[in-house]
């Protein structure tokens, strides 16, 4: 029969003791049998609760050290027997078997542990074998047992427990079933992913424990949901829900800010920067950002690497964003930013973000290293007779990184550390030229003395031309076109200074 089953006999054995008073206490109260091991047993005896020892239980020792204590017949007899199969039924009765009802078992920190030690010997030990074990019983027999498996779920157990009387129905036991099947796959990804770094086996196997529902996706008819714990990352202390575009935002903006050294400020729009200076004093560097392109600017999510002061605030609280992020707000600044309920105000935790990237492609999953690269001095090759001055390459430089974050094919424009235009997922770099001159022109800019970068090689000289008539000085791209002595000529022919990195920067 697949109907309610009670609660009689409970197995507890966790590494976590959070939480495990309360629940413990309350299944004293209603008169289960506890069976325990090790520091668990202690725990709960220490608690005034009386259990059972699973040395005990099953007449044998724990030994090797602890590494076998559960492993054992009448554990899992107790857990897997079937109560509606005869046949399990007598095997139980004649080795005197009792059933388990309950597993509350969690698994040793062995995430953890990888973080914070390259012993491998530490490692290994918290691999988790009868944890596993216990977990994966329990859940294929979910028709006759409950499985806990971790502590952030002891509350939802003691609900639904006390809610029915410690009875659970099939559907109940299911869902603690999938729960725990999400742990313990989890825990053999991190274990695979942990071992495959010195052999780097062809197979994907990323997870994530937590996830969030969206309101929507990218577009209103479209479901979308964020796997990750956004908690870790910021602390939001205004405004409403992060959505799906926001996320998107926010991982660009990210990404772009962490590049840059001084104090910056950067404006974020469909992914790409449409306003970013460099400056000493903050309300400066938000002034020449917003300058880049005010228009565009509107609706944006904005980011800094520093702390908004008052006067800051006061000059970005005249615009309309979706979102701020900094690593910190002074009080008055933060009061001012919180006029607006709506507005989402983020404050940036220490974090780093992962090295390698990945996402969905036709029926599989295309991953990749992380651009990490960011050009210095020392990477740029100068390849014509005119050099750049100490403030081009300032500049070079600092388009360079733009150019990085920018959506292919794209171009930056950039004059004393000011982002003055940029040409943004064109299908011609040409094309993303003349859109970054014609947008610099519309917002005043003068471009005589500005730089360029480039995120791909010049395939011909045309790109250089239209550059120099419109007063752009010096060129910093990747180099590598077979026909680079053109572009190399034209500079040289006009007295335009140009570097090579030998770093391409696509971003699709």
């Amino acid at each position: 029969m697949d109907g309610p089953r009670e609660i009689k006999t409970a197995l507890i054995s966790v590494f976590d003791k959070t939480g495990l008073d309360k629940f413990v206490n309350i299944l004293y109260k209603h008169g289960i049998r506890i069976i325990s091991t090790g520091g668990t047993l202690d725990y709960v005896n220490n608690l005034g609760i009386p259990a059972l020892a699973v040395e005990e239980f099953t007449s044998y020792p724990s030994i090797l050290g602890g590494r076998v204590k559960t492993l054992h017949p009448k554990i899992f007899g107790g857990i897997l027997g079937r109560r509606d199969n005869t046949m399990d039924k007598e095997d139980l009765k004649s080795y005197e078997i009792p059933e388990i009802d309950m597993v509350v078992v969690d698994l040793y920190p062995f995430e953890k542990t990888v973080l914070s030690t390259d012993d491998e010997q530490e490692i290994i030990e918290k691999i988790d074998i009868g944890g596993i074990s216990l977990i994966r019983a329990a859940a294929k027999n979910y028709k006759d047992v409950l499985v806990i498996p971790s502590s952030d779920l002891y509350e939802k157990a003691i609900s639904l427990l006390e809610h029915n009387e410690f009875f659970t129905s099939l559907q109940d036991r299911k869902e603690f079933a999938a729960m725990a099947f999400n742990v313990s796959s989890h825990y053999d990804a991190l274990i695979f992913n942990h071992f495959n770094k010195d052999f780097k086996i062809q197979s994907f196997k990323q997870s994530i424990l937590t996830g969030k529902e969206l309101r929507y996706g990218e577009n209103p008819h479209q479901k979308g949901v964020y796997f990750g714990n956004p908690d870790a990352l910021f602390e939001q202390l205004n405004g409403k829900a992060i959505s799906y575009n926001n996320l998107n935002d926010l991982d660009a903006a990210v990404n772009l800010i962490d590049d840059f050294t001084d104090t910056t400020f950067a404006i974020i729009k469909h992914n790409n920067a449409c306003g970013l200076a460099s400056r000493s004093s903050l309300p400066e560097a938000w002034k020449c950002a917003l300058a880049g392109d005010p228009v565009s600017a509107f609706g944006g999510v904005l980011v800094t690497n520093a702390s908004i002061d008052e006067e800051t605030a006061a000059e970005i609280n005249n615009l309309f964003f979706e979102i701020i992020l900094a690593p910190g707000y002074d009080e008055s600044a933060l009061e001012l930013l919180k006029s607006k309920k709506n507005r989402i105000i983020l404050k940036r935790k220490p974090f780093t973000l992962p090295a390698q990237q990945f996402r969905s492609a036709l029926c599989g999953v295309i991953a990749q290293d992380k651009d990490l690269v960011v050009e210095n001095e020392g990477n740029l090759t100068v390849v014509t007779a005119a050099k750049p001055s100490p403030q081009e390459i300032s500049d070079l430089l600092f388009a360079n990184i733009i150019v990085k974050h920018t959506k292919s094919n794209t171009i930056v424009l950039a004059k004393d550390k000011q982002l003055v235009a940029s040409g943004v997922g064109q299908t011609s770099r040409v094309d993303a030229l003349k859109q970054a001159i014609e947008k610099a022109k519309s917002f005043g800019f003068n471009l005589k003395g500005a730089v360029m970068a480039s995120d791909a090689f010049f395939p011909f000289a045309d790109s250089v031309e239209i550059s120099h008539n419109a007063g752009i000085t010096a060129v910093v791209q990747p180099g590598g076109s077979v026909r680079d002595k053109d572009s190399i000529d034209y500079c040289n022919n006009n007295g335009m200074a140009m570097v090579f990195t030998g770093f391409r920067h696509f971003k699709h």
